[in-house]
């Protein structure tokens, strides 16, 4: 007699008996006239004595199918009371949890609000909740609900649209049961019931994980890894559907967010996505929606680990070559290189990866998919979790196992250019910035800002510059509503950070621009006094004598005016901004300073033209100047 449509089978000669069945799970309440798809069966068979004793492992797994017409199967009533021993009402049950009278609603009864809820006399025992005609001996049993770990319960809550009843739902495979009652506190006691029953029960696994362990055990044995692979499409890359998740996941559980399925359907969604990405002419933002959906679902993040493990794995199980010399099949690889660089397997399923890495390694060295395995593993190594998924930019780097580039402006040096990974902080590369420019030894602190116009944040040091990266992404696509829009405005800048040291700077180093090109209320000087003698100039706290800085005119490329109230003055690579209403007396001062010879300044030397910078300082920052002091000096209001 064939087996009935669906069903899945799984040969364990090692373990000494034969299972068959379809998917792990529960036996569903039927009633109500309801017509109930196939549920599984299971069924223990003792093996031929023929041969005797424990022969080589030998497993067999085979995705479900659809099956033929109903009448052909068991219907789901006869699968559902096969799972429970027939029995009448269990009066004295010592397992009963809780019973009593209850209204559920009909299925579908929120797309059919005019059926209204039926009463029955409904019993919660360890293994099952049971629902029956009435509460005396002999009643008819209508249905039973076979609880496991991946059964769920929600509620309770007023319908008070619908039923103005207080509900608990219960959710199977692949059937929910709404249990109502007009009291709250009673809604609450069955709750509480369910939730505890569902609990205590021991965790369910799937047959992928019964492979996975079996493969981590023959782990030393090559062949014997083979054969498993070979017998079990399941591990193997497949162009077919996915029907059940290879994890197990929690029935009716509804997924956080607009937008999402259960997780159980949102699994099977998944694995579509992965097959589409072979055809995709853009697999950047198809790979970025399947990153944030794993974001978003944490509890997907191990099924994809395994869904790209299962897909990476060739046709024949790895190590293997991808089905064709297409660099679309590479794309599996590519996303799985983005998921090492975005989030953090779980144990069972993070040694089962590494060993399927170690074995595409060892098999194909020479290979671009070994690349692509050392890559992932090292990367899995560094991962310690991400606040957002890579941008696009960065999924492009990775797909190539490539650095990303970033900008970084810098005073006085213009934009520089830093690689960086997916794991580089914001204090590695300020480090590597303040190093390359020669402040190592300086005394003043740096750290890496983001800054758009006014904005402007100091970023933490342990904070991923690729997840800044892609919040400046997302930022110009929700400005622009396009996701290949332009510049939002914001970069990244390097900036003195805490309290400042501006004694003994140097007119050459870079330090000097730091000090000038830091904006309202960071901590740098705003008023300070410009004194102009025969040879230099100086700068200096009000009210204090000694200056805090000096720098002769030969070093002072060009002063000029850039408004009513503001003088520019180019000091080496920077320009500093001094405002007060005398601006054109200290001009004159300056000018006939920087004609006169000197051995720094010989008079034949050209001054370059100063850049006209707009004065974005507010109003209210802009104090004036107290009268200047003849040629000794005056004070002043300094801004980049």
């Amino acid at each position: 007699m064939p087996l009935p449509g669906g069903l899945w089978w799984l040969l364990c000669c090692r373990r000494g008996f034969t299972l068959l069945h379809r998917d792990y799970g529960d036996g569903e309440l039927s009633g109500d006239g309801d017509e109930d798809e196939d549920e599984e069966t299971f069924e223990l068979r003792t093996p031929s004595p023929a041969g005797g004793g424990r022969g080589p492992l030998e497993v067999t797994l085979t995705q479900p199918v659809r099956s033929g017409p109903v009448s052909n199967r068991l219907q789901s009533w006869e699968e559902t009371w096969s799972l429970i021993p027939e029995k009448g009402l269990p009066e004295d049950d010592p397992d009963i949890v809780v019973k009593g009278w209850l209204y559920r609603e009909p299925r579908g009864g929120g797309a059919r609000p005019w059926l209204p809820p039926r009463r029955a006399w409904f019993v919660l025992t360890r293994d099952s909740l049971d629902q029956f005609s009435s509460s005396g001996k002999g009643a008819r049993r209508l249905g039973s609900l076979v609880l496991t770990s991946l059964c769920s319960v929600t509620g309770p809550e007023r319908r008070r649209k619908e039923t103005g009843l207080w509900s608990v739902t219960v959710s199977g495979r692949k059937h929910s049961v709404r249990l109502c009652s007009p009291r709250q506190a009673e809604a609450e006691r069955w709750g509480v019931a369910l939730r505890e029953v569902i609990a205590s029960k021991a965790p369910l696994e799937t047959p992928t994980q019964l492979l996975l362990r079996d493969i981590q055990e023959s782990c030393g044995d090559p062949e014997a890894v083979a054969l498993i692979y070979l017998r079990n499409p399941i591990l193997r890359h497949t162009s077919g559907a996915l029907y059940a998740p290879l994890l197990p996941l929690p029935y009716g559980v509804s997924a956080p967010g607009p937008g999402y399925a259960p997780l159980r359907e949102e699994a099977v969604r998944l694995f579509l996505a992965l097959q589409a990405l072979e055809g995709a002419r853009r697999p950047g933002p198809l790979m970025q929606g399947v990153l944030q959906t794993c974001r978003d679902l944490p509890a997907l993040r191990d099924e994809l680990f395994l869904q790209l493990a299962k897909q990476t794995s060739g046709p024949a199980g790895p190590p293997g070559l991808p089905a064709t010399q297409d660099p679309a099949a590479l794309r599996y690889w590519q996303l799985l290189t983005c998921m090492s660089c975005t989030f953090r397997p779980g144990g069972a399923v993070r040694g089962h990866l590494l060993g399927h890495l170690e074995r595409t390694e060892q098999a194909l060295p020479d290979s671009e998919l070994a690349e692509y395995a050392r890559f992932i593993r090292k990367a899995l190594g560094r991962t310690r979790g991400r606040e957002l998924v890579p941008s696009l930019a960065e999924i492009s780097a990775l797909s190539q196992r490539q650095e990303l580039l970033c900008t970084v402006h810098c005073p006085g040096a213009g934009a520089c250019a830093v690689a960086i990974d997916s794991h580089t902080t914001a204090g590695e590369v300020a480090r590597e910035l303040v190093g390359r420019l020669g402040l190592a030894r300086s005394r003043n602190a740096f750290a890496l800002y983001e800054q758009r116009g006014a904005q402007e944040r100091a970023l933490a040091g342990g904070t991923l510059v690729a997840d800044v990266l892609t919040r400046f992404e997302n930022l110009a696509a929700e400005e622009a509503g396009l996701e290949d829009s332009p510049d939002s405005g914001w970069r990244l800048c390097l900036r003195l950070h805490g309290p400042l040291h501006p004694e003994g700077l140097s007119p050459d180093g870079h330090e000097l621009p730091f000090l000038f090109e830091q904006e309202p209320g960071r901590g740098a000087p705003q008023k300070l006094c410009l004194g102009l003698g025969a040879k230099a100039m100086s700068l200096s706290r009000p009210g204090e004598t000694e200056p805090i800085h000096s720098v002769s005119y030969g070093h002072v490329a060009a002063c000029q005016l850039m408004g009513p109230h503001t003088l520019a003055l180019r000091v080496g690579e920077s320009q500093l901004l001094l405002q007060s209403p005398q601006v054109e007396e200290i001009m004159q001062l300056v000018n006939a300073y920087l004609a006169n010879p000197s051995p720094e300044r010989p008079c034949s030397s050209s001054s370059p033209p100063c850049q006209d910078l707009p004065d974005t300082s507010p109003p209210s920052q802009r104090p004036g100047l107290d009268e200047p002091q003849g040629q000794s000096g005056c004070l002043g209001q300094l801004q980049d």
